[in-house]
């Protein structure tokens, strides 16, 4: 799997392009701004647009689902916890107050340990790790871990939003992120660090929020 992670929106949020080299089939996690770009970002590389990920619900993570879904006619997927955040009045207006359209609702939802497919060596792991929010998750295959904001280098995201808690998140890191290999790079929903990734055994080992 190739990865192209991309700073958009107006919230330093972190947009990635997974594209599968065997069937050129990409997905995109957490469209937060720059619709356009995503998609000439995979026109350059020949992939095509499959799926749209989003690892939770809140706005400034969700900012170009709408655009690029009519770009692209991709699939929109969110764990079914979250899938109400989409179209709520809150998230609506918070959205149309950056410019942006409000995303769809979502065309399926994503469980726990499900697997997303871009190719038979191309395969995506839906980890529900809660706590942000009540359906948040982090995507997975060998090797890298997309976190969204359960899991930033240095820090950890905020607990204070409704369906947010901090014990959730807590066991939501140690027990679905930190038990994975030592070497697997961690890629947050936010520039919020000294560096745009890290590994599993670093915050294990540095991130203060853990001690």
């Amino acid at each position: 799997m190739e990865i192209v992670q991309m700073l958009v929106g107006q919230m330093d949020v972190y947009a990635y392009l997974l594209g599968c080299p065997e069937t050129k089939k990409a997905a995109v996690i957490d469209p937060g701004g720059n619709a356009e770009r995503i998609k000439a970002e995979a026109d350059k590389r020949g992939w095509q647009i499959i799926y749209i990920l989003n690892t939770h619900g809140h706005f400034d993570h969700t900012m170009a689902n709408g655009a690029l879904k009519a770009l692209t006619s991709a699939q929109l997927l969110i764990h079914q916890d979250d899938a109400t955040l989409l179209t709520a009045p809150e998230m609506r207006m918070m959205t149309q107050s950056m410019g942006y359209d409000p995303s769809p609702a979502a065309d399926a939802f994503i469980a726990d340990n499900q697997e997303i497919s871009l190719g038979d060596n191309c395969k995506i792991k839906v980890l529900h790790t809660p706590g942000h929010s009540r359906g948040g998750v982090s995507f997975y295959f060998p090797g890298h871990i997309f976190t969204g904001d359960t899991l930033f280098v240095g820090a950890v995201g905020r607990t204070d939003f409704p369906g947010g808690s901090w014990p959730i998140m807590r066991k939501s890191i140690f027990e679905r992120i930190l038990t994975l290999p030592d070497n697997t790079v961690v890629w947050p929903g936010h520039h919020y660090g000294p560096s745009p990734s890290s590994t599993v055994a670093k915050e294990r080992r540095t991130n203060p929020f853990l001690a």
